[in-house]
């Protein structure tokens, strides 16, 4: 495997990414919260493109895996902000969105950003405005008490250890909400949403795709499959989503 390059960012974050260059559209993977390019489906998904001659880009946001900063400093805005530049310096011509749990809002934001570069979006588990209909919308009175006085409440989770959720990224949050303002994807998209998803749920999938304005969107319900969606079924149904918007 290639060694692991850097991107410096207008901001000052440190961007660890790796791409191989070839045919397009370029094949990007948006992670999720607190994941990282070395994920299975990242990992994976960089292989199966690379033998398929196609141009790739998979990267951690600052606070992630090999980038710069701390997770509990970081928010919605700043990953977009990474995304941007990553996408910006890296990529050229058109693109193919890959978008894993977190990664699908990241996805939603790059295609109010830039709709034009965009050939494709697929979504796996995708989780648009989370932080507000999730995490806000969950929290007891006690817990929204505690995030006001001392800045972070810690949440459990299925996969690691718990997540330390700041004010910032609440507050940041609803800057960056998709779900309450028009979203017009002008391109095909795939959602791919597992029924056994504990962290997102299928009503979300099926919100988004009653929200977005989009001619060509579909979504595959996948009976029984979880929020990871990486076993070998789950990673056949994402290259075929994939393939069919090539």
């Amino acid at each position: 495997m290639a060694a692991t390059k850097f991107l410096e960012t207008e901001q000052g974050r440190s961007i660890a990414y790796h791409f191989h260059s070839g045919r397009g559209p370029t094949v990007v993977f948006l992670g999720g919260l607190k994941s990282d390019m070395e994920g299975t489906k990242a990992v994976h998904l960089e292989a199966w493109a690379q033998a398929a001659g196609l141009a790739f880009l998979r990267f951690d946001y600052s606070g992630h895996g090999e980038s710069s900063g701390s997770f509990e400093q970081g928010c919605i805005g700043d990953w977009h902000e990474d995304t941007l530049a990553a996408v910006s310096a890296l990529t050229t011509g058109p693109l193919l969105i890959v978008g894993s749990s977190m990664g699908g809002w990241q996805a939603l934001l790059l295609a109010k950003a830039m709709p034009e570069r965009i050939q494709g979006m697929v979504t796996i588990a995708a989780a648009p405005d989370f932080t507000e209909d999730g995490y806000w919308a969950s929290f007891s009175e006690a817990q929204k008490a505690e995030l006001e006085a001392q800045g972070y409440v810690e949440l459990p989770s299925d996969y690691m250890e718990p997540y330390r959720i700041s004010k910032t990224m609440i507050e940041d949050g609803r800057k960056r909400l998709v779900l309450r303002r028009p979203l017009d994807l002008p391109f095909p998209v795939r959602c791919l949403q597992g029924t056994a998803d504990t962290a997102v749920s299928t009503e979300t999938a099926l919100r988004l795709m009653e929200h977005a304005r989009c001619q060509d969107m579909r979504l595959n319900l996948v009976k029984d499959a979880d929020h990871r969606f990486s076993d070998e079924a789950c990673l056949r149904l994402i290259e075929a989503a994939i393939t069919e918007l090539l």
